[in-house]
């Protein structure tokens, strides 16, 4: 039951990664490295940064190497102390943090809002945190970001709270874009949304401001989830149903996202790369020869 924090995340990780294979033949997009460490690693400790202690992750086919990664491995400890590793040990610290995870299934997939309605059951009447398994906010994911969207949420009594980021005109078909109500100009860090277009055209995007992949949601969603209908690609989508909740009265608001918490999609092979490059060149142990490895290469 809640106690009035909002500490229940849903982790959406069911899409099958199309547009990595060969890489995600056989191990799921948000299981891909990123410097040390696969995709959803970081998404969960930025989540927990902010204060999330509960995980569902909404899962489909292929997708049982997630559950595994977060699973307690005594096997591996023991092996590990017993061959005199044992300052392999803390690589695995995340395992052992105070985080609850569960795991529900996609069975069909129709699409990123049928993923977050797979949910309704177990959510139940909380709000909490929608957060795509495939997206990095900040390097490192040192991000408090969802942190003051829930503050945002709470703070103005709000139906839902999006994050948003600034991206290039020709781009704003690939997202959910946001219709402020004052002129995107005039829009603040945090701003109230009259309409939000999944996947406009460069001349009918009312902004420039993208959805970036984290949410804070009451669970009315759950009801515009149910009476949406299939979108584009024939998908339920979750920017419709929030177009839903808006149309119906809810507070929708937007918070940016600040410049030094930029997202990294890792969604294709161009943006999989540069995120792992950034975030290779930033490690602590590893980066400065990288880097004068890849001025050599250039």
């Amino acid at each position: 039951m809640s106690d009035g924090k909002i500490n229940l995340a849903v982790v959406p990780v069911a899409g099958r990664g199309t547009r990595l294979l060969p890489l995600t033949k056989s191990q799921p997009k948000e299981m891909l490295p990123v410097g040390r460490k696969p995709v959803v690693q970081y998404v969960v400790e930025e989540l927990a940064r902010c204060g999330v202690k509960r995980f569902l992750f909404v899962t489909g086919p292929g997708k049982t190497a997630i559950e595994n990664h977060f699973d307690i491995d005594a096997e591996l400890v023991e092996s590990l102390r017993e061959s005199g590793k044992e300052d392999l040990l803390k690589e695995l610290a995340f395992e052992r943090a105070d985080l609850d995870y569960f795991y529900t299934r996609q069975r069909r997939q129709l699409g990123l809002g049928h993923a977050v309605l797979c949910a309704a059951a177990a959510i139940g009447d909380e709000p909490f945190v929608a957060a795509l398994g495939d997206s990095i906010i900040g390097l490192h994911a040192q991000s408090l970001i969802v942190r003051r969207m829930i503050d945002e949420f709470q703070a103005q009594n709000a139906d839902a709270v999006i994050a948003f980021e600034v991206v290039p005109r020709e781009d704003v078909v690939h997202y959910g874009i946001a219709q402020p109500d004052r002129s995107p100009e005039a829009a603040g860090e945090v701003f109230r949304l009259s309409g939000i277009i999944e996947k406009p055209s460069p001349a009918e995007a009312p902004s420039d401001l993208a959805v970036a992949a984290r949410y804070v949601f009451s669970p009315a969603i759950f009801e515009h989830l149910r009476a949406t209908e299939p979108g584009k690609g024939g998908e339920i989508q979750l920017t419709d149903a929030v177009q839903r909740l808006i149309q119906s009265g809810g507070k929708v608001l937007g918070v940016r996202l600040p410049p030094s918490e930029p997202r990294f999609d890792i969604g294709n092979f161009e943006s999989y790369f540069k995120a792992f490059v950034e975030f290779a060149l930033a490690d602590a142990e590893y980066g400065p020869e990288l880097r004068s490895l890849v001025r050599g290469l250039l």
